[in-house]
This record gives C-alpha cells, structure tokens and sequence, in this order.
C-alpha cells in the first residue's frame, strides 16, 4: 500500500482539485485488477457519496468541509441532513440519507469512546459487505494507523481533509492511498485545513468553527490526544472571516470548537477572551455565539473576562483529577463555577462525569456525587470509564465492572431527581429558532443560556429571534408560547458593540 505523499497524478487527474498545494512524486501502484470496469463511471465528479461522521462538533466541522469539497468537485452527496428546501452552492439537494446509492462511503471516525468505534468499525464492515468503495476519515486511523479495519482501505488523516477530492479519485479508480501529516507554517503546527474551504452544513443555519486543534494536557484517559496532537490555533482574522463569511451565507448561529476551547491561543500569542471580543464586533444583532469546552486551568488566568463573554466550564474529585492528569483540582472548578454563576446570573453550567475510573475509591466517587448535588447541572454527560487502547489508563487497575455500573447507576439517579427548569415557568424570553426537534412537531430554539426551548413548527420562525412565554418545563427543555406581539427579525442586521452579552 503506496502513501499518497509519493504518488503523482497526471495533469488531468489534478486540474479540478481547487488549493492544490502538494507536489507528488511517484506513480501509485494500482491494488486491483488492470480489467477496466466497464459498468462503472470513472469519469470524476459523476458519483454519489456517502458521508457519516461519529463523534464531536470539530468532527462534524471536518466532516462538513469535507462534503463541501466534494460537492464543489461535482459528486452527489448523501448522509448529510439538510433542511428540506436547503439548496447548496450549486443549486442541487442531495438525496438526505441513502448509503445504498452511493458508490463510495466516507467514514470520520471518533475515538473518545469505545462504543463510537464499534460503531464505525461495524460500518466499515457493512460498506465492504455492499462492495462499497470506502475512505476512512477521522481520529480512529490518525491515532492507530495500523488498526485492524483500516486494512486495505484508503485513509485520510484529521490534518489533510482538503485533499479529500484527491483520496477520494484515486479510490474510485481502484487505489488504495493513505495520507497522514501535520501542517505547518512558518515553522510552527497550524490548526488544519484552510477554514474558507467550501462546506455543506447539517444545519444551513449553524457554522461551526474549529477554533484549534489539539490540546496542552496529557489526560492518562484520553485517545483523541494522539489522533489531534498538540495545540495548535488558527489565527484569530482566519476565524473572524470565516465568522463573517458563514453569517454572509445566512448561519445565524456560531459554535465555537476545539479539544479544548479555553487553551486557545497560547502556541501564537492569543488567548481565548482576545477571539471572543474580536468576533462580538462582527456577529449580526439576533445572532447567537456558542463556545465549546474547556478545562478549568485555562480559565481560572481570564475569569472576569470569560464572565462577560458567558463562557461554560467542565468537573471531578481530586484524587483521581491527579490519576487523570486533568492539572486542577475540584476546589478549582468549584471557583470557577461559582464566580461565573455570581457574575452571570443564570449561567448554565455543564460538565462530564467518568464514573469507575481506575483508583477511583468510594470516598471519590462520593466527591463527584455531592458535586451534583450542589450545583444540580442542567446537562450532566455520564460516562463509564472505557480503556482506550494505547492510552496510560488502559495499563491501570480497573475496578469490578458491576461497581462501575453501580457507580453510574448511583450518579443519574441523582442527576434525574431535580428538575433544573421548574423556577423558569411563565418567564417570557428571547429565542433563536435553529432546527427541527426529534419529535418532527416542534422546533428548537435556545434562549442566551443556550437552554433548549421547544416552540411551534412554523418554517417562517427559522433563523429568527422571538419572543416567548414558558408554559411547561421538562428534565432537558422549556416549552414557549409564541406571544402576539413578538416581532420575528432575522440575525442579519448591525453586530454588537464590543461588551455587549
């Protein structure tokens, strides 16, 4: 199997693959037969893509662009959920979810869990079972490039999805490649692929914006540290263009994302609340701002400024946060969670537990129990502990697997015997209608503190603001009346002055 880095394509192969900037060397060796497949196009941009992503906002981001790219190549895309009256770019609806219909799938993998990689694993054998042609994307084949399900397939590395186009070619003709790499600029790591690559979205209405790649800790836990490496940022104009340019294209909703949102700028020179103020100055009035997660060390140097900005920290106990190499202790993240709520009345706080993590005693696990209890988190994501292969906490002791259930059992007990929401019934509220809700019967919009508020399906209500009165409250939702007098504006008008929340 030839790395793609020593492959040379011909001049015609090459000339629609847009931002080309790599030189190959070698002609690649054919790993089929030489009979041409008669029933087949190879005539590229003639074929249909499948696209499924697993895991985090940065992978879905990666996923997006790399759909993006292909389409502007010509190929039809599938598996990407669109608005039913979503056009893209070239003024063509793709088929929303038909994996039968494609000739090749592309699979970007996740690697934080262990049930996100049988799921990807098991579609892999499901492509290959279809005599499907098949592009393995993600942090599964970045962090282990020899595993088992990536034999024989052609990969693309998390560093290299702007050269999706040409992996994807050379498959359909019947090469296996492989490309791997880091990038880098004037001799530094930079965060990936040119963030104005063209992008189909999921939701026409919300770009998210990998703000870095990679992380400064060391988690003894954590696999996706060696598939996204080191921390490395995006300059702050790359985001603040690509910020204007998503709100330009309609996006009335921005996430913010990375491994680690709170680290950014610390390889270039930046920080975190320098970005946010940058982009206040551009985001449209309406228009909301979400930024993902972060550590608490990384906060605690920028807590009054963070507190204006509404920012969302994370959580444990102390002596397995040491076993975990997490650097910061509970007393900490309790520092941090109480300053934000007393400076931002109405913050919404939320964080993950890992239940059973090795060493993990009862009196910790009792710790992490009473944290619960105390700040009764809106969204708790619970997780048993699941020992990455290759990872320091895959060599540790783990405990009984019926304690670890227990354990977790315990915990969303907890988490399910308060209703958070309850104090918020009849409060009239400002919204940003987004989505269509699971239920196929309601929308969702969020209010400031990115609380999930389920309002009447009315498709004039997407991507604008409204007013609303709540009337029903549930475990993860408010429900809102629309009021008479709510005047709907779209976010597309004057940005925020700088400081305004």
């Amino acid at each position: 199997m030839d790395d793609i880095e020593d492959i040379t394509l011909s001049l015609d192969d090459t000339a629609r693959v847009s931002n080309k900037k790599h030189v190959l060397s070698r002609k690649l060796r054919s790993t089929t037969s030489d009979e041409p497949n008669l029933t087949q196009s190879n005539i590229p941009g003639l074929e249909t893509i499948y696209m499924k992503t697993w895991g985090c906002s940065h992978n879905s981001s990666d996923g997006e662009y790399m759909a993006g790219q292909l389409a502007s190549f010509g190929y039809t895309i599938t598996g990407i959920r669109l608005r039913k009256d979503e056009k893209i770019e070239q003024g063509v609806t793709p088929p929303l979810d038909n994996p039968e219909a494609a000739r090749l799938w592309v699979l970007n993998s996740c690697t934080v869990k262990s049930p996100s990689e049988d799921g990807f694993v098991n579609a892999v054998r499901s492509a290959k079972d279809m005599g499907k042609e098949v592009v393995l994307a993600g942090c599964v084949p970045q962090a282990q490039k020899n595993h088992r399900a990536l034999k024989g397939l052609s990969v693309v590395g998390v560093q290299q999805i702007d050269r999706i186009v040409e992996v994807v070619e050379e498959t359909l003709k019947g090469n296996t490649v492989r490309l791997f790499g880091s990038k880098r600029k004037d001799g530094r790591r930079v965060g990936g692929a040119d963030l104005a690559l063209p992008k189909i979205r999921r939701n026409p209405l919300i770009e998210i914006i990998a703000i870095n790649t990679g992380c400064l800790n060391h988690c003894t836990y954590c696999k996706t540290k060696q598939a996204r490496g080191d921390l490395a940022s995006y300059l702050p104009e790359s985001i603040v263009a690509r910020a204007e340019q998503s709100f330009e294209e309609g996006v009335c909703e921005i996430w913010l994302t990375s491994e680690d949102t709170g680290a950014y700028g610390r390889d270039i020179g930046s920080s975190i609340p320098e970005l946010l103020w940058q982009l206040v100055e551009v985001i449209p009035d309406g228009a909301m701002l979400r930024l993902g997660m972060t550590n608490p060390p990384y906060i605690l140097d920028h807590l009054e400024e963070m507190a204006k900005l509404l920012a969302h920290p994370r959580s444990a106990s102390d002596s397995v946060l040491a076993n975990m190499k997490r650097e910061y202790t509970a007393a900490e993240f309790r520092r941090v969670v109480d300053f934000l709520k007393e400076k931002v009345p109405g913050i919404t706080i939320a964080t993950d537990v890992i239940c059973g993590f090795p060493g993990e005693t009862e009196e910790d696990f009792e710790e992490t129990v009473q944290l619960v209890r105390d700040y009764q988190f809106p969204s708790l994501f619970i997780n048993q502990f699941y020992p990455r292969p290759g990872t320091p906490a895959a060599r540790m002791k783990r405990l009984p697997t019926e304690e670890v259930k227990r354990r977790t059992r315990e915990i969303s007990k907890v988490f399910q015997s308060y209703h958070p929401y309850d104090h918020k019934l009849g409060e009239i509220q400002e919204v940003l209608v987004t989505e269509e809700a699971r239920d196929k019967k309601n929308y969702v919009a969020h209010n400031k503190f990115y609380e999930q508020v389920l309002v009447p399906q009315d498709d004039s209500l997407l991507g604008k603001r409204i007013r609303v009165k709540i009337t029903e409250t549930g475990k993860h939702y408010l429900v809102g009346k629309i009021l008479n007098e709510s005047a709907t504006r779209t976010a597309l008008s004057k940005p925020l002055r700088k400081g305004a929340a």
